[in-house]
């Protein structure tokens, strides 16, 4: 069983007096960050919580959060990650499916259960000055450190486990495809309870590396954390780029800015276009709770040249395309399937799905003749009209490169004749009817690609991570 010392007493113990977090309400350097972890780790020994404890997690980001994520890890516990934005119905689901102890929550968020079978405490009361000797100084990098669940678009939520390795190695890769740089700091405005910012936490620590971390994203607040507080590498999807872009308006970002990890699906032409105008590096990627964070990165000198692919799978990493049990040839779709040591061990009470050491995504993709993954969609989005296989991400990125739209999402509606024809749901950044953007798409799409009807509304479902909900879209909104 390989070990490694506690990753935050580590980093204390080495570089104490850098910053580890710079938080909206406080700034703290690794030695603050690991006396603070202490006191609360002491504080939920006193509540009966210890080694093998399963602990939810019911939190907005912030640094009381850091904390407390990395106190479970002191005392051993396994830290359940849960999604603030869920109904009270929702997360009574997860609590008892993750077969939670104790709920660690913010007052603000406090719920009324039904029948809690968990022990609740309000963070802010978690605070001791007693200090004791039975914290964790080393991690077992096969031990599970933490659960997140699945956003439930196929099904009910599964709970994904994720080792401490899974951390450990999702860091290692992403340093090695993106460097690391001395000054390094890196902004998350993505929750702490999605993988895509608690994959920014671990890094801080295991890098030595300070993490600005938002509440929540506001796309004046991270253009001035780039334009003047010194980050150097930021982590968002389309939705919040775009916005980002808006509030620029014309004007750009320091050179200081290395990296702009761009996840959740690929970027539409003109959206890579005004980055390569304003000099933005944009990396895009494809990665999923079950890989811990990234395992594709197409790096900024690919963007027009393999444009709508993730890239290449991280060092670490592997990935194949698979049909009917057999691997596809370059250009053929299928599943795509991953392999690394970042990749989960399993789903908590399900059984293991992985294939001679592969785990299927459940993705739609290919491999390119060079080896660039496209992913073409969610298997489970998929629409089959006539026979005919239609992915929505295909018909969302010719209708966002119209100018007058801002959001775009396309969903199957059922249909007597075809079965499903594709319908598409757009938010407009100034007037455009419906007939023009039939005609825009008829000349960039197959005819049984073309969408039957385009719905106007003033939002896109999103989750969380503001990944697009395609399975929402067709509930209320407005046709015009």
């Amino acid at each position: 069983m390989t070990m490694m010392p506690n990753w935050l007493m580590q980093r204390a113990f080495l570089t104490p007096e850098r910053i580890a977090v710079a938080a909206e309400e406080e700034t703290v350097t690794f030695h603050e960050l690991h006396i603070r972890t202490l006191r609360k780790a002491a504080a939920m020994q006193g509540e009966g919580m210890g080694k093998g404890s399963r602990c939810a997690v019911l939190m907005k980001n912030s640094l009381d959060m850091a904390v407390t994520i990395h106190a479970l890890a002191y005392i051993g516990a396994q830290a359940i990650l849960l999604n603030t934005r869920l109904t009270a119905a929702e997360l009574d689901y997860q609590l008892r499916d993750s077969e939670a102890e104790y709920l660690l929550y913010h007052h603000a968020l406090e719920h009324q259960w039904e029948k809690p079978s968990w022990i609740s405490i309000d963070s802010r009361n978690l605070e001791s000055l007693t200090e004791t000797e039975m914290f964790e100084k080393t991690f077992h990098l096969d031990e599970t450190a933490t659960i997140m669940y699945t956003s439930g678009t196929t099904g009910k939520p599964k709970g994904v486990m994720q080792t401490f390795g899974n951390h450990y190695w999702s860091a290692s890769g992403s340093s090695l495809n993106l460097g690391l740089h001395h000054d390094d700091r890196w902004l998350c405005a993505v929750p702490l309870f999605h993988i895509s910012g608690l994959s920014i936490l671990m890094r801080g620590i295991i890098y030595g590396m300070t993490v600005v971390l938002h509440e929540t994203f506001q796309p004046e607040k991270a253009n001035k954390a780039i334009m003047e507080e010194g980050v150097t590498i930021a982590s968002v999807v389309q939705a919040m780029l775009t916005r980002m872009l808006e509030d620029l308006g014309d004007a750009k970002f320091p050179d200081s800015l290395r990296v702009m990890l761009l996840g959740g699906g690929p970027a539409p032409m003109p959206l890579l276009k005004e980055c390569k105008e304003k000099s933005i590096p944009v990396y895009q990627t494809y990665g999923m709770t079950e890989t811990s964070s990234q395992i594709v990165t197409l790096s900024p000198e690919y963007s027009f040249s393999k444009l709508g692919s993730a890239g290449k799978p991280l060092f670490p990493c592997r990935i194949k395309i698979m049909n009917s049990g057999a691997e596809c040839p370059p250009m053929a779709e299928g599943e795509i399937y991953v392999q690394g040591p970042n990749v989960t061990k399993g789903y908590w009470k399900r059984e293991s799905t992985f294939h001679d050491g592969f785990l299927p995504t459940g993705d739609i993709g290919y491999l390119d003749e060079d080896g660039f993954l496209f992913v073409l969609d969610r298997r489970s989005d998929l629409i089959v009209s006539g026979g005919e296989n239609v992915y929505p991400a295909e018909i969302e990125a010719v209708l966002l490169s119209h100018p007058s739209v801002l959001e775009a999402g396309a969903a199957g509606a059922d249909d007597p004749k075809w079965g499903q024809v594709p319908v598409a749901y757009v938010v407009l950044k100034e007037h455009v009817s419906e007939a023009e953007l039939l005609s825009y798409c008829r000349e960039r799409l197959a005819k049984y690609k073309l969408p039957s009807r385009i719905y106007f509304r003033d939002s896109l479902p999103r989750n969380a991570s503001s990944k697009l909900m395609r399975r929402m879209l067709a509930d209320g909104g407005r046709h015009d």
